[in-house]
């Protein structure tokens, strides 16, 4: 007998161990073709996007909440690792699996196909059938590989041993012996019960460089997909507004170390959406409907449409209902765009307090997501706008590019529809937009909240004056006073900075006469209402965290 070929069959540790190899070469394959395929379709349609995409709309608030508070704008590629783990585990048992029931082994990898193929075709963005495509492929393909791959390693051991004994009982063990050693050779190399060597080797090493050549070439094809979007960002030239922004007043940015910067540069300006694969939407095909209850003349506009309207310049400042008290889910930033006021006049549209029949307006994002804001806050008169721009740039692709809604005063889960497409005027009654259908409230304002960016917790600054600084916010209602507590002691008003405008959170400070031993510090706001900051701490579900932040220092 060929040294590559035996006609001992594989039993125990070993066979199982060379299964589960077997199983995890083939699930790489079908992640890889299934890649490819993907690209040919389009790359939200593979498994892995699509599976964590359902897993995302399936997931309870509350753990997305834990989510985005351990992992923060991470939290997209925690997700994608987990279930790259987990498939990886799963393959490894079909492997092992497979190799003492071939079939039912393959099987399951078609099983998991089905499973990649439904979450594609029932995401929200789904384009048909076609979704399904890159999943059920990358089975078919990983199905038959384990299936090849396990046949190289001859019949289960039972079974071979059953076979050899039953040759062996015509003349005793050493006949039996004989027998097996001058066995016919099969055209695989094996003699139909021992496993082939060469041949398992051979297959693994070849299906190991096509799997990766092809999941190299489905990324770099999916990657290219998104060229026209980049290109039509790049000659975006947007026009003056026809209402500037005032320049940020003087005394507005304090000039302290570890504060928050007044304006959050675009790169450090905080991200949370649903979106695994950030949309690469060409701005030349860009179209955007308005439509519903109350729309007597619907309408579509191109982004050039946007850009000849006259547009408005604000500074405005953003918070995500999922920022827990002190956190860092906030952030200011200059926004161009449309009036959107203007756009739904221009449709008919009037608010409830006006007698519109809509009391909601649903805008849907090309992903699918749908965001639902209060058509009297969005019509009141504030600055709600279709931004085209983000601190002097176009949208950068992560906040919205080519256009997104922007409204001050409400948390983005109500109205900061990014990648917007379509917008529907209906009522609160008649629909649940997707983040009230998974527990969060229909209206949310954003509530009045400080935090205290230095000193930092656990912090240890020397004896002697110590500046106590951060942010606070209550958009369109303003800041009027900031106040700190050092321990038990009374409240002592902070410093305000010079308030830019009531859409925007505030600078203070506060010089602390710090004395040795550890202290807690605690801040709390009041907005232009007379309101202050309550002290009760509520959780971010269902619209928004509360309650005072503090921070533990021990002072050398």
């Amino acid at each position: 007998m060929d040294d590559d070929s035996t006609s001992t069959p594989l039993r125990g540790i070993k066979r199982l161990s060379l299964g589960a190899l077997s199983g995890l070469l083939a699930g790489y394959a079908a992640i890889a073709v299934a890649e490819l395929v993907s690209a040919a379709v389009r790359p939200e349609s593979g498994p892995v996007i699509a599976v964590g995409g359902a897993a995302i709309d399936r997931t309870p608030p509350a753990v997305k909440d834990w989510a985005i508070r351990q992992f923060g704008t991470n939290d997209k590629l925690v997700l994608q690792l987990g279930i790259l783990a987990v498939l990886t585990v799963l393959a490894l048992v079909l492997g092992a699996l497979a190799a003492r029931w071939r079939l039912i082994g393959s099987l399951g990898v078609l099983a998991f196909g089905v499973v990649g193929a439904l979450a594609a075709t029932s995401r929200p963005d789904s384009t048909g059938i076609t979704d399904a495509l890159p999943s059920a492929v990358g089975a078919i393909v990983g199905a038959c590989l384990l299936y090849y791959l396990i046949g190289r390693l001859g019949r289960t051991g039972d079974v071979a041993g059953q076979a050899s004994a039953s040759r062996g009982s015509v003349s005793g063990d050493g006949a039996a012996q004989t027998l097996d050693d001058t066995a016919p050779v099969q055209a695989d190399g094996s003699d139909g019960s021992g496993w082939d060597r060469r041949g398992f080797i051979l297959a693994a090493t070849a299906a190991a460089a096509a799997s990766t050549g092809a999941g190299l070439a489905g990324r770099a094809l999916n990657g290219s997909q998104g060229q026209n979007a980049v290109a039509s960002r790049k000659d975006v030239v947007i026009p003056a507004p026809a209402s500037k922004a005032a320049p940020v007043p003087r005394g507005a940015a304090l000039r302290i170390k570890d504060i928050s910067p007044f304006m959050t540069p675009n790169g450090d300006f905080y991200r949370v959406d649903t979106a695994l694969v950030v949309p690469k939407v060409d701005a030349t095909s860009w179209k955007l409907r308005i439509h519903g209850k109350g729309v007597e003349r619907e309408l579509t506009v191109s982004f050039d449409d946007l850009l000849k309207m006259p547009l408005i310049e604000r500074n405005i400042t953003l918070t995500c209902v999922s920022n827990e008290v002190g956190g860092p889910y906030v952030g200011n930033a200059r926004w161009i765009g449309v009036r959107l006021t203007d756009l739904l006049t221009q449709c008919g549209v009037k608010p409830p307090s006006k007698g519109g029949p809509a009391d909601q307006l649903v805008a849907r994002s090309v992903d699918g997501m749908t965001i639902g804001s209060p058509v009297e806050d969005v019509m009141d008169g504030r600055d709600a706008m279709l931004a085209l721009g983000m601190n002097g740039q176009p949208l950068p692709f992560e906040h919205g590019f080519p256009v997104r809604m922007v409204v001050p005063g409400l948390y983005g889960y109500v109205s900061a529809c990014k990648w917007i497409e379509d917008i529907e005027l209906t009522t609160f009654d008649s629909y649940d937009s997707y983040w009230v259908k998974r527990d969060w409230a229909q209206k949310a304002p954003i509530k009045t909240e400080s935090r205290i960016d230095t000193p930092k917790p656990f912090g240890r600054p020397k004896a002697g004056t110590v500046m106590v600084a951060g942010v606070a916010w209550a958009q369109h209602r303003g800041i009027d006073k900031v106040e700190v507590r050092v321990d038990d002691g009374p409240w002592e008003e902070a410093r305000l900075a010079t308030e830019d405008t009531r859409d925007t959170w505030r600078q203070w400070s506060y010089p602390w006469q710090a004395t040795k031993g550890g202290h807690t510090l605690t801040v709390r706001a009041t907005d232009r209402t007379g309101e202050t900051q309550t002290e009760k701490r509520t959780p971010t579900i269902p619209d928004g965290a509360s309650g005072w932040h503090s921070v533990v220092v021990t002072v050398d």
